[in-house]
């Protein structure tokens, strides 16, 4: 542990010798323009991916980056961002190769992480035939990959933070991305909503 320590250590002496209010001016406010909802896999760090600074971009990550609107964690991190930090930008961001999407077509039972990722199952089933389709494990996994990543962002355009947020005409787009760990480049998925009708845009597209 004292290794990460030092690590830290190094690491603000860096930033303060280029910058040396950085932290000072960083402690004073926060005013990030992006919030990022991704998955908690250690390979997949928000900032690092876009080469952005601390302070620049809100983060919630957990399992396969899952949106449901019965989780008071991650509302109350949309609402934070949205309604406090006036965020512009929502960001969901999974990655192929997800765990938690392998895990969810599996057909055996894992315990408790089978009630986090019920709702990849139920995804799973309504796209079951194009997904089966498809010759390799490694091609199904990354295409229900994709679709949970459209299927979320669709979850926060759905809730009622952002809903209130376009009635009111106040600016806000949600993207649906996906970040490929093998090359460490992004994706878009061409999912853009900035409008409450765009709200009913159909994403499942067999």
């Amino acid at each position: 542990m004292d290794d990460l320590f030092e690590k830290n250590r190094k690491w603000a002496e860096r930033i303060k010798e280029s910058d040396p209010d950085f932290f000072l001016n960083l402690s004073k406010r926060q005013n990030p323009e992006y919030l990022w909802v991704g998955c908690s896999d250690s390979r997949v760090p928000a900032n690092e991916i876009v080469d952005m600074p601390p302070g620049t971009m809100f983060v919630h990550r957990n399992i396969a980056n899952v949106v449901v609107h019965t989780d008071l964690n991650c509302m109350s991190v949309i609402q934070y961002a949205v309604e406090v930090l006036k965020v512009k930008h929502i960001i969901v961001c999974g990655h192929y190769g997800c765990g938690g999407i392998q895990t969810a077509m599996e057909n055996k039972e894992h315990g408790l992480i089978d009630n986090w990722l019920g709702n990849i199952k139920d995804l799973y089933r309504c796209h079951r035939t194009r997904i089966d389709a498809l010759q390799s494990e490694k091609e199904r996994i990354n295409l229900l990959c994709e679709l949970n990543v459209l299927e979320q962002a669709t979850n926060i355009c759905r809730t009622t933070i952002v809903q209130s947020v376009w009635k009111s005409g106040e600016e806000l787009a949600v993207h649906g991305w996906i970040y490929n760990i093998e090359d460490g480049t992004l994706k878009d998925l061409n999912m853009r909503r900035e409008r409450l009708s765009a709200c009913d845009a159909p994403v499942r597209q067999d």
